[in-house]
């Protein structure tokens, strides 16, 4: 239907919007950074008024909700602890409970923000299935779909969308809301809006997320395929647990076109409440997914044929605002059903992909037998490299478009001479005879301060934890000399995963200079030419170039301009050539990120990550059998350069 605005202007849709700044007195006690803070909602709400959204809304008053709301899906002893933390009464003991709990915080906004974001969810799903809304946002923090029903966890300390369907189902049913179909599309699993409805079948639960065989937040089992439901609720249960991280747009949508839209065709929602989290969008520094606006658009306007198009979105997690504000600005204009944001979903989905939407069809095929076929192997065919081979660039912007690592490997091997599927030196060669003669000491602050690491780059092969073999130098000499250093420069670890090590942050140096800071480095005294071949297969995995990436111009270059980007290799994580001063007259280099994606890394844009177990191993091993550190001071030098903020 159209209805005139308040400004007399026609609208198609009656789309409800609601946000409350109250909802920012939720915060850390003590000022710290924490990703799930308050500017999330003001970027998102900022981005909407800048376009002239909220304009075209029926804007909703926040309202808080009522205990007996709570209670319909959370304890009493739960239920009154978060009423009373921010009271004066648990000044004392606030942050002894939180500290108590799973990834939570509290203060004395805390009370009045959960119950505000749970009313809020309440306040939006009522409007729109009463038909005084045909669909509706509630931009509300905090999130709430790990909140357990008897404790905060998670970031969340109310299930906010399943209060709302629970109000729906049980205390309004005049309202004739007898199936609601919950979609999940946060990037990590709902553990508690399963819970809650575990054995419900008027709620159909929906949730993809990263899992990882259970390695992912919140860590268990919970979001496996085989967790369908119990008793009545028996096949009402459907999770889609990624193998991996870096899951984009084709993962998602073949998701939606292979499992979620048919069951959704079959079940005949009455309402669709969406757990909008925004944490699987490009460039969030938790989720490591590759999400698209124009992704999530695509997702909410194929749900849009169900249910007369009744839809409620509740926001839940997503960390970097100009993902999470882009993405509610691509939702909205769904919603107002306006012309969808730009972008296309050319893109295959992994093989992984692939692999779990048969594992899930396979497992919930008897109770919804529109899943029972097969999937054509000429669909399953389509895929894209995995997902360990896929290259972050320093350059890319936040939809992140994906490289794979042959794309990289185009840039620096334009010159290489190929013959018989082998790559040869060619005859440019006289370069490394040059380049031999010079000697440089590398300091590694990474993987590579264990020796035995490091000569891998050498000499080839692998160690333990790695996931695939170095190719090794044209000169497999050892260094001549190795010893070590302290340099006033932070270490910190981010991206998702290497095609080395696989999933876990690889450390990472500020190229800036801060005495506030100690950086251990080893210093290995190689040829320049050694350094070239390392410095190839830090960023591009291969074999050789037939011209130096790094020669005597850049060296005496370095020297002056303190660091030098190397154009050829501005797709790889560690392109930056940074001088550190000189050892017995002889250069120290190191390589690392430029100035830029430490800004991205500070930002959230590039997604901090703590290392792998297999990694943080090897940097234990440098440090004490290079007799820097026992294991016991590397291990909480490692603990606190991942953890302190950046």
């Amino acid at each position: 239907m159209e209805v005139k605005s308040g400004e007399g202007r026609t609208i198609k849709r009656r789309v409800g919007l609601l946000y409350d700044e109250r909802m920012c007195k939720h915060n850390t006690p003590d000022g710290d950074y924490h990703p799930e803070n308050p500017n999330r909602i003001k970027a998102i709400w900022n981005k909407l008024q800048a376009a002239g959204i909220p304009q075209r809304c029926v804007v909703l008053n926040a309202k808080e909700a009522k205990d007996k709301n709570l209670l319909s899906v959370h304890t009493e002893n739960h239920v009154n602890l978060i009423k009373n933390i921010s009271s004066k009464q648990f000044d004392s003991r606030r942050d002894r409970i939180a500290s108590k709990l799973n990834s939570i915080y509290l203060n004395e906004g805390s009370s009045e923000a959960a119950y505000l974001a749970a009313g809020s969810v309440i306040e939006v799903a009522e409007r729109v299935a009463e038909g005084e809304l045909n669909s509706a946002f509630a931009i509300v923090r905090p999130p709430g779909h790990h909140a357990e029903p008897d404790e905060a966890m998670g970031f969340c300390l109310y299930n906010n969308v399943a209060v709302a369907a629970s109000f729906l189902l049980n205390e309004r049913p005049e309202l004739g809301i007898n199936k609601i179909l919950i979609v999940d599309w946060d990037v990590h699993h709902g553990n508690s809006t399963q819970k809650m409805f575990w054995k419900d079948p008027r709620v159909l639960f929906f949730s993809v997320h990263r899992h990882e065989f259970g390695t992912f937040y919140p860590a268990n089992d919970d979001g496996f395929y085989t967790m369908i439901g119990e008793g009545p609720g028996l096949g009402y249960n459907i999770n889609v647990p990624w193998e991996n991280g870096r899951c984009g747009d084709a993962d998602y949508l073949a998701v939606w076109d292979h499992i979620l839209l048919p069951v959704a065709k079959d079940f005949g929602p009455d309402i669709i409440i969406i757990s909008a989290g925004f944490d699987a969008a490009a460039g969030d520094p938790l989720g490591g997914c590759r999400v698209t606006p124009y992704g999530y658009s695509v997702m909410l306007k194929k749900l849009m044929d169900f249910a007369q198009g009744k839809i409620v979105l509740a926001l839940e997690g997503g960390y970097n605002l100009g993902s999470i504000s882009n993405s509610v600005f691509a939702c909205m204009n769904v919603l107002l059903e306006d012309k969808p944001v730009a972008g296309s979903s050319e893109a295959y989905p992994f093989e992984s992909t692939w692999r779990v939407i048969q594992a899930v069809r396979k497992k919930i095929s008897a109770f919804w037998p529109t899943l029972a076929d097969e999937l054509p192997t000429k669909l399953t065919s389509l895929k894209a490299p995995p997902a360990h081979m896929i290259s972050s660039s320093d350059s890319e912007d936040e939809d992140t478009k994906v490289e794979t690592l042959e794309a990289v490997l185009q840039v620096a091997l334009s010159k290489l001479k190929v013959d018989d599927g082998h790559a040869e030196l060619g005859t440019a060669t006289p370069w490394r005879s040059e380049l031999s003669k010079v000697d440089v000491f590398y300091a590694s602050f990474g993987s590579n301060m264990w020796k035995s690491r490091f000569l891998c780059y050498i000499e080839g092969g692998q160690v333990e934890g790695m996931q695939k073999p170095c190719s090794g130098s044209k000169d497999r000499n050892p260094p001549k000399e190795i010893l070590w250093k302290t340099f006033p420069h932070r270490l910190f670890f981010g991206r998702d995963s290497s095609h080395t090590w696989g999933p876990g942050g690889v450390a990472f140096l500020n190229p800036e200079c801060d005495c506030r800071h100690k950086a251990y480095l080893c210093l290995y005294r190689i040829t320049l030419e050694q350094f070239n071949d390392v410095l190839l297969q830090e960023n591009v995995y291969s074999d050789d170039v037939s011209s130096p990436l790094f020669d005597t111009n850049d060296l005496n270059s370095v020297a002056n301009k303190k660091a030098v980007s190397l154009e050829a290799l501005k797709n790889g994580w560690y392109h930056n050539v940074v001088y550190l001063g000189k050892e017995h007259g002889i250069p120290i280099l190191t390589m690392t990120c430029s100035l830029s994606a430490v800004g991205k890394f500070k930002s959230g844009e590039f997604p901090l990550r703590a290392p792998a177990p297999a990694y943080t191993n090897t940097l234990i091993k440098g440090l004490v059998e290079g007799k820097q550190l026992s294991e016991e001071e590397a291990k909480a030098y490692i603990h606190e350069a991942s953890t302190k903020r950046l």
